[in-house]
């Protein structure tokens, strides 16, 4: 099978690595020349157009930040859509609007290929080793297909129904990781404040019922003082902005949904859309006046976890 990849961004690079280093034939397209030169030294092709790149590989996988960009990589002038034709796949692994992967994917089945919502999560240490866990919205057909590529970009591979699922579910779970950032950095600056030694704080959350994957990993990074999780502000707020859009759609009226778009906004507007995510401890960190950081913790997150060929979640019914 050849495999385009467009997108070598934080998580892109590292799925595409994944690909090349499980012995793929990969081709790759990016804006930035010195992510694909790096990609070509380490064998794999690369492409001048998503047009060029549809019509020399048999799936083409998009990881990009924004449904607008996605958008003009499918349908623009050079776009996927000029080269699909019958048996071509296009993998969309982007978080994105769930109704515009759903158009999109429309247009990709009209002209003769099948689409695959499938966004990961589990962050970008996990998409470094082929460790992440991967939502994967198409018709079951399609999806089995796919499945032995997903299986070595990812460690568990779920089927969520039709296109535009996959994308619904991913912004909820980035919603509740978003809310446990938000809470965990109350939680570490109300402890700093109340004299408690952090190191010991961090371990009492990771050991009791209060524990949580962005603890163990976020709050490490907090406490570091590097802050990096290779995920920013205006990520974050474009997931969120996503889940609530979802709620609205449907009437639900949330309520500490709202609050975590305003303070994320109010994150953007203080420290610019590019600051790293778990910097939003800074807001508080400034109304205090207080440094919440501990020596002993990794400036970033490395999966220590062996690389395993994935496999299918079954959903328990």
């Amino acid at each position: 099978m050849k495999i385009g990849f467009i997108g070598l961004g934080n998580v892109g690079a590292k799925l595409a690595g994944s690909l090349l280093r499980n012995d793929q034939d990969v081709t790759v397209l990016d804006l930035d020349a010195e992510k694909v030169r790096d990609f070509t030294q380490r064998g794999a092709k690369s492409a001048a157009t998503p047009a060029e790149l549809m019509g020399a590989c048999d799936v083409v996988i998009t990881c990009l930040p924004s449904p607008t960009i996605c958008a003009q990589t499918v349908e623009g002038p050079d776009g996927l859509l000029n080269a699909v034709s019958e048996g071509k796949i296009w993998l969309e692994m982007s978080t994105t609007d769930a109704t515009e992967v759903t158009r999109l994917a429309a247009k990709v089945t009209a002209a003769g290929g099948a689409a695959v919502d499938c966004p990961v999560s589990g962050g970008c240490h996990r998409a470094d080793t082929g460790n992440i866990s991967i939502f994967a919205g198409t018709d079951r057909a399609t999806f089995e297909r796919v499945l032995p590529l997903l299986t070595i970009l990812g460690r568990r591979v779920l089927h969520t129904g039709d296109v535009g699922t996959a994308s619904q579910l991913k912004v909820v779970t980035n919603y509740l990781a978003t809310v446990n950032l938000v809470s965990c950095a109350e939680a570490l600056v109300t402890c700093k404040a109340a004299g408690l030694d952090l190191a010991t704080a961090y371990e009492a959350i990771a050991i009791s019922s209060g524990t949580s994957f962005v603890h163990e990993t976020e709050s490490q990074v907090i406490l570091n003082g590097s802050r990096d999780i290779s995920f920013t502000m205006d990520l974050v707020a474009k997931d969120i902005g996503l889940f609530q859009s979802i709620a609205d759609a449907h009437d639900v009226p949330l309520e500490i949904s709202p609050l975590v778009n305003q303070i994320f906004a109010d994150g953007i507007e203080r420290f610019g859309p590019r600051e790293l995510s778990p910097n939003i401890i800074k807001r508080l960190e400034e109304a205090t006046g207080l440094d919440v950081t501990a020596p002993g913790f990794p400036a970033e997150m490395h999966d220590d976890e062996p690389e395993e060929r994935g496999g299918e979640v079954h959903v328990r019914r």
